[in-house]
């Protein structure tokens, strides 16, 4: 049988003409979400992280003692430090200066195994490269031992040749009178990004949080956008407990700050720690100023730690007399504000996903384990009063968990939390499948009446709730389980509540929060969100929650009637109807529209309006919340006469 030899039109061939060679930096702009995580506004400030990243670095080698971030008019970013300069000298293998090598290839930089940066937190000492490669131009200048020398780029292509300047080129140089540093100006790409507005609050966030982490370090911000002047500048001398000071800020503290550092062979870590009389827990952790937002072996190793620590503290002064008495890492986290803060070659570190959310090296859990677990031997030895404090505080959160158990087994004695009956004032829905399913949270029974009716059964269920719910920022999980209409909630929910919480099992994947238009029903808002931040976090951060957004005027003339939900659009309205000028009926609450009426304008997925509640930044929540729930008062006071101007009131 005589071989056929594939056409050479065929549409299948498959030879090395078709192998695609990306060179440069060609493959960053072909995939740039494998660099950078996103295109959208997270990958946009990504980009700037790594350029401040890279001048941090600096100071984390013990050089730069500044960082400038200037925002200019046309979109782009300038970041300054007064480090040593990115090397400039001719590598002989590529005969092209150190700078634009670094700027131009992947995988080129001070990180890959020398010796500039034992410790940094770029991207894998790929940043400078990939952001050139994202960016629409970019100009690099770089002042050492007094000369200046600089460099044009346009998508990571060089547009320039390599020079040396008698000045900078900027309008005013932040390193004047300095022999060092860098200077770095880009413009991210618009064919890249969707967006290349770079937000103030985001960077200054993100700076603060550097500030914290390394010490002595000078932060300056500028916005020089058109309309958007503004200037912040950061320094912090104490480091990390500088931080917890700001975490535990409107809160009462337990304790003094704890602070334990310590050298292991070429680890540096790093702890900060102090209880407030709260109930939520606040601890964050770092890499080498690297946020790991889902903690990982450095977490795990102090959370051992502080357990056994309080424990053999407790034992030893004859706290804890019986095993039965000991507690367990759950007590430890009331009230807990920490700080974890590891520092390590930037070649051993494992991070688990490409976000490097989560630290994965297993050796580090055991020398964060005894670092922090041997300060805190010493620190409680040295100061028994503030070890009592501490204690105590564990010992009352360990009472309130065994209180919290014995209700909920209780109530599920009866059949209520876990089983199969669920409230009586819920009207389920028909549906069983919870992506499809919502769960509305109404204030009081009229309105509740009105949903009931006006609701789509299949679908959508409502949960009238009786007045304001228990404050649950002041209250422990036994009184909150005890709390009849928090209790029925978290049995509607169907997840559970407190350690053995299971969100497999929530029974809605859409939480709507729907209270009157007035002052009340905005308390019941915040309490309900308050409850959620607190207790059931994953809601918001999985997109669960929401709130329903009801009209605020009813406007009709004859026959025609329309729904206003802001009052300028009750002035659009009255100047469209102004043929026969327009009844106008302000809603106070709910339970004045009748059913259709409250299907209509408020839960017909065709016309309502839903906010979605997020949590954009973690430590302005939490203060916020405790500031406006909590029982200090003299901050909540200030807070409401330095805003009353911008309050709607409603008279």
């Amino acid at each position: 049988m005589a071989k056929s030899t594939p056409s050479k039109s065929s549409k299948n061939e498959y030879s090395a003409a078709q192998i695609q060679v990306l060179e440069g930096l060609e493959p960053v702009r072909k995939r740039p979400g494998m660099y950078i995580g996103s295109t959208d506004v997270i990958g946009l400030h990504e980009s700037l992280r790594e350029i401040i990243d890279n001048a941090v670095d600096e100071a984390l080698a013990g050089y730069a003692k500044n960082v400038w971030i200037v925002l200019n008019k046309d979109c782009s970013a300038t970041v300054v430090d007064d480090g040593r300069g990115i090397p400039v000298d001719i590598m002989p293998q590529y005969k092209k200066s150190a700078l634009e090598v670094v700027m131009t290839k992947l995988h080129a930089g001070g990180k890959f195994g020398g010796s500039a940066y034992k410790i940094s937190g770029g991207l894998h000492g790929v940043g400078s490269s990939v952001v050139n490669a994202l960016s629409e131009w970019m100009w690099v200048e770089v002042k050492r031992e007094g000369k200046v020398y600089t460099q044009d780029y346009s998508r990571g292509k060089v547009t320039s040749e390599f020079r040396a300047e008698k000045k900078s080129r900027l309008e005013h140089s932040f390193l004047e009178g300095v022999e060092s540093g860098t200077t770095v100006t880009f413009k991210p790409d618009p064919e890249i990004f969707s967006t290349v507005e770079l937000e103030f609050d985001t960077i200054k966030k993100l700076i603060r949080e550097r500030a914290y982490l390394v010490p002595n370090l000078y932060f300056h911000l500028f916005d020089h956008r058109e309309g958007q002047e503004k200037e912040v500048n950061f320094y912090f001398e104490s480091g990390i407990t500088a931080l917890i000071t700001k975490l535990n800020e409107n809160k009462a503290a337990v304790n003094e700050v704890i602070y334990i550092e310590k050298q292991d062979g070429d680890v540096n870590v790093e702890v900060a720690l102090q209880y407030n009389d709260g109930y939520a827990e606040n601890v964050e952790s770092y890499v080498n100023v690297i946020n790991t937002i889902n903690g990982g072996t450095h977490l795990t190793g102090f959370r051992m730690a502080l357990t056994r620590a309080i424990n053999d503290y407790g034992k030893k002064i004859g706290s804890f007399k019986e095993d039965g008495d000991a507690i367990t890492g759950d007590d430890t986290k009331e009230g807990l504000t920490a700080v974890v803060y590891v520092k390590m070659p930037q070649d051993r570190i494992q991070f688990e996903g490409q976000t490097k959310g989560k630290l994965g090296n297993a050796e580090i859990q055991p020398v964060v384990q005894s670092i922090t677990k041997d300060g805190l031997s010493t620190y409680f030895e040295e100061n028994p009063s503030e070890a009592r404090k501490i204690l105590e505080k564990v010992y009352l959160a360990a009472k309130a968990r065994l209180a919290a158990k014995a209700a909920k087994e209780a109530i599920l004695r009866k059949g209520a939390l876990e089983g199969s009956t669920l409230p009586g004032k819920l009207a389920d829905c028909q549906e069983k499948d919870p992506s499809v399913s919502e769960l509305y949270l109404v204030e009081g029974d009229s309105a509740g009446g009105s949903a009931k009716q006006g609701r789509d059964r299949k679908f959508q269920a409502i949960l009238p709730l009786k007045g304001k719910i228990l404050n649950t920022e002041r209250a422990r999980l036994d009184k909150i389980i005890e709390h009849e209409e928090v209790k029925n909630l978290i049995i509607a929910l169907g997840a559970g509540i407190g350690e053995t919480v299971n969100f497999d099992k929530l029974r809605y994947h859409r939480i709507i929060i729907m209270t009157d238009a007035d002052v009340d029903g905005e308390h019941i808002e915040t309490l309900i969100l308050t409850f959620f931040y607190r207790h059931l976090p994953e809601a918001i951060r999985q997109g669960y929650l929401y709130i329903a957004q009801p009209p605020l005027y009813k406007l009709q003339s004859g026959k025609d009637i329309k729904y206003a939900y802001t009052d300028e659009e009750r002035d659009i309205f009255v100047k469209e109807m102004s043929g026969r000028a327009p009844s106008i009926q302000r809603y106070k609450g709910l339970g004045e529209m009748n059913p259709s009426q409250l299907w209509e304008t408020t839960m017909n997925p065709q016309n309502r309006m839903l906010k979605q509640v997020s949590i954009d930044d973690a430590e302005e929540a939490d203060a916020v919340f405790t500031m406006l729930m909590g029982d200090e008062v003299p901050p909540r006071k200030h807070f409401i006469q330095s805003n009353a101007k911008q309050a709607t009131l409603d008279i």
